[in-house]
């Protein structure tokens, strides 16, 4: 199986910056992302990942002023650009959105940070939805949920057919005779659409895997439809294991009208692991964790999750209202809604859950448990492995690592050594052909061309 190891500063429990083994500065501490990245890596996961906002999310100040989440980190491509140097195989994931970066911009970054990394970079693309990034960026509101994802596809039409701009054998750089690069090993995109303008092309070489790898989130219709073009990794989030073999079957089943191989997408669902050398200790540690969630914390974590809708008019403890379909992400919308209607929830009891480890799947128990829910899953095809999410850093990696890993192992179901020094090779993803060069017609650009 893959594995995903997806580091919030002080991990995804809203209150994990109060754990007594936390680092309360991590989001502005390096030497504390260099242990992570470096525990990981021996772990042998396949990437790191770090998601980013392009805003300080709106709250109550009671409830902002108790949390750590966003409000104090590194820009993530700095960050991984300096990680890439103090590793060697695990992969680098950052987000990127389309709504509000320039495609050029992003192209150029994610193909500098595979050049400094030696081939492990990987794009996590992704539309915002929050008003605030959006006012961060001249606009009063966000673009609309279709219209986001029809930006998206053709943003990540121009990047990819970017990452292309020049043949892997046009430099040639010869001394001798003055010819730097192939007059005919560089193609100038032209590209006049809907939303973007952008000639080219790239002024740097093709990246060393061809292209990053293209990461995914969204399992809307919309968010659906692009993964399926462009997605090699989906970071899913279903609950279940009914709902994530049917978003397995459903992401996979798609890919043959762009003519891809269902195993060129890594389906990877959230998983938050509270591991314990026994059921009762990881019981206990998990309600450590949760005693340290201020109710209103909790309250502010839950109406963003909903997609900003404000819960703070009601009581804790009156029973979930009803609360319009939001802008933001609607597969974990439909989760906690059809959770709370389901076992009959109140807010507190909700945002409790939610606050934790935000609206992703938690697992605790001992090794072999989590191994047993892992198994289950992997083998009976409802993921290609999953997107670990440890609740408190670097305790929980470091149990993950050192307790899970060795289980997995055991069980023939993850490596022991790298099998490759790319991200592409680890995740036994081809490198592909150069856009000017592939013969089906989805994956050509969809842009004028011009070659130069």
């Amino acid at each position: 199986m893959r594995l995903g190891a997806f580091f919030n500063p002080t991990g995804h429990h809203v209150a994990s910056w109060r754990h007594p083994d936390a680092e309360a500065d991590a989001g502005i501490n390096f030497r504390h992302y260099v242990e992570l990245a470096q525990t990981a890596e021996r772990g042998k996961f396949d990437m790191i990942f770090l998601a980013d906002n392009l805003c300080t999310r709106r709250a109550h100040i009671e409830a902002l002023s108790r949390s750590a989440q966003y409000i104090a980190n590194f820009e993530p491509l700095t960050l991984l650009s300096a990680l890439s140097t103090v590793t060697s195989r695990v992969g680098l994931v950052a987000t990127a959105s389309t709504s509000y970066n320039e495609p050029f911009h992003v192209a150029r970054k994610f193909a500098s940070l595979d050049h400094i990394s030696g081939g492990r970079a990987g794009w996590n693309l992704v539309t915002s939805g929050m008003q605030e990034e959006a006012q961060n960026f001249g606009r009063e509101q966000h673009y609309e949920h279709d219209t986001r994802y029809e930006r998206a596809r053709e943003f990540a039409q121009i990047v990819t057919a970017l990452w292309d701009s020049w043949d892997d054998d046009a430099f040639l750089r010869d001394k001798q005779s003055g010819l730097f690069f192939r007059p005919d090993g560089f193609h100038v995109l032209n590209h006049r659409g809907k939303y973007f303008s952008v000639r080219g092309p790239l002024n740097i070489p093709r990246p060393p895997q061809g292209r990053p790898v293209i990461v995914q989130a969204g399992t809307s219709e919309a968010g659906k439809q692009v993964s399926a073009e462009f997605a090699e990794c989906i970071f899913s989030a279903p609950l279940t294991f009914e709902g994530a073999k049917a978003t397995y079957a459903d992401l996979k089943g798609r890919m043959a009208r762009f003519g891809r191989d269902p195993d060129h997408m890594k389906i990877l669902p959230g998983l938050s692991t509270v591991v314990g050398r026994t059921e009762a200790e990881a019981q206990e540690k998990h309600e450590q964790l949760q005693s340290l969630i201020h109710p209103i914390v909790g309250r502010e974590i839950l109406s963003t999750v909903l997609g900003g809708f404000d819960l703070s008019a009601y009581s804790l403890d009156h029973p979930m209202p009803d609360i319009p379909q939001s802008q933001g992400s609607q597969s974990i919308f439909q989760h906690v809604m059809e959770m709370a209607r389901r076992e009959n929830l109140t807010i507190r009891q909700v945002a409790l859950r939610v606050a934790g480890a935000r609206g992703k799947n938690v697992v605790r128990g001992s090794p072999q448990q989590i191994a047993d829910m892992m198994e289950e899953w992997y083998t009976g095809e409802a993921c290609d492995g999953f997107n670990i999410m440890p609740p408190y850093l670097p305790g929980a990696l470091d149990d993950f690592v050192g307790l899970v890993i060795p289980e997995l192992q055991r069980r023939g179901l993850f490596r022991t050594e790298y099998e490759g020094r790319t991200l592409r090779e680890n995740l036994g993803l081809p490198r592909p052909e150069s856009c000017y060069r592939q013969p089906h017609e989805s994956q050509r650009p969809a842009v004028n061309q011009a070659v130069g």
